[in-house]
């Protein structure tokens, strides 16, 4: 008899996958090849096509103290430990859900729950939201009480980088049983590799509208574009806000929303990743490597990735950092390929190299 695996999803995402939608997609489809489409069922507790009503937020804003996350519900957590009755597997796809695998041990469910780690959560939320926002405690609590219940509950424990595993058994007793690191599935196509960059490169920004991101922006704008000659391109949602927002970023190019972000990131001389908050890996800088260019990153950016930063471009942590490298780029012009990036992706970071695994995590069903 085939087993399968009931996969809980914070939010259904129809439109435009950025972040943590593409690694959620990724767990997705290495389920799917495992345990077949057909044993995969899917539950997500909110639906990004279905308006939220002011209720819903009202209610949302009540619940975050008894630790159930925006749009979690104990009516909504009954069902799916109902649903799961007879399935043997339960994926939860982020910790900040891991509430659910507390009732589900209470209720006496006897099959096993493994939960993903995408970020440490509590690190995340507080990462994310600003300082002066009321009630940004209790969410962030409420954060690492499902980040412990996912430790605490868990047959296994999944993250993406040792940095967090260490994390968990440091303040949860716990590491990771699998560090499975960030995986993309390959869209790379081929270009022509003997284009070089430009005596005034364009450096390209990827990343939604969030606080480190926004962050990371403008320290770029304000500190390093002065002393370097460079066309500097922002692509991500909601980022047409942080260009309202700043006068100086009134002469930079804005793209939101772009449905596909290959042109941008194939004519771009170099990724720029100025990313200094956060948790788990960065979803960018796989896609950099993925499509073969050149990375200025911050630690923050390489977090998780064993990658040599001055083959795959250079570590930039501070504007002389950024500066200095620029102009070395500009006085010394290199492929806008870079050769070394895409072997890593390949070699590292992509989906088979992650699924392979996912595969071991569930040696028991692969062997019977």
């Amino acid at each position: 008899m085939k087993k399968q695996v009931l996969y809980i999803g914070f939010k259904r995402q129809d439109s435009i996958l950025i972040g943590g939608g593409m690694a959620n997609m990724r767990c997705l489809r290495a389920l799917r090849e495992i345990f077949g489409e057909d044993n995969v069922c899917e539950h997500y507790i909110l639906d990004e096509a279905v308006k939220r009503s002011v209720w819903n937020y009202i209610q949302a804003v009540c619940l975050f103290p008894f630790n159930y996350h925006n749009g979690l519900t104990p009516k909504k957590v009954k069902k799916i430990v109902e649903e799961a009755q007879g399935v043997d597997y339960v994926f939860l796809s982020t910790s900040v859900v891991a509430i659910i695998a507390k009732k589900l041990k209470e209720s006496g469910y006897q099959g096993k729950i493994i939960t993903h780690y995408h970020n440490v959560e509590s690190i995340y939320y507080d990462a994310q939201m600003p300082r002066w926002l009321p009630g940004r405690q209790v969410v962030v609590r409420c954060a690492a009480h499902n980040d412990e219940y996912g430790c605490k509950y868990s047959d296994k424990v999944l993250t993406l980088s040792k940095r967090d595993s260490n994390y968990l058994e440091m303040h949860y007793g716990r590491k990771a049983d699998a560090i499975i690191g960030v995986g993309m599935e390959d869209k790379f196509q081929p270009v022509d590799e003997t284009v070089m960059t430009g005596k005034r490169p364009l450096c390209l920004f990827l990343g939604a509208y969030s606080i480190p991101n926004n962050e990371g922006v403008l320290f770029f704008v304000q500190k390093v574009m002065p002393h370097v000659n460079v066309k500097f391109k922002v692509v991500g949602r909601g980022m047409g806000r942080l260009k309202a927002e700043n006068k100086c970023m009134k002469d930079i190019e804005v793209i939101h929303d772009a449905p596909n972000l290959r042109p941008y990131i194939e004519e771009a001389d170099f990724m720029i990743l100025p990313v200094f908050a956060g948790s788990g890996m960065k979803i960018k800088t796989c896609e950099s490597l993925m499509y073969g260019k050149n990375i200025l990153g911050s630690d923050e950016s390489f977090e998780g990735y064993d990658v040599d930063t001055n083959k795959v471009g250079g570590l930039c942590n501070t504007p002389e950092d950024y500066i200095s490298r620029i102009n070395f780029f500009i006085q010394h012009p290199i492929t806008r390929y870079n050769r070394y990036s895409r072997e890593v992706y390949l070699n590292c970071y992509s989906e088979i190299k992650s699924n392979s695994i996912f595969h071991s995590i569930f040696s028991d069903y692969v062997r019977h």
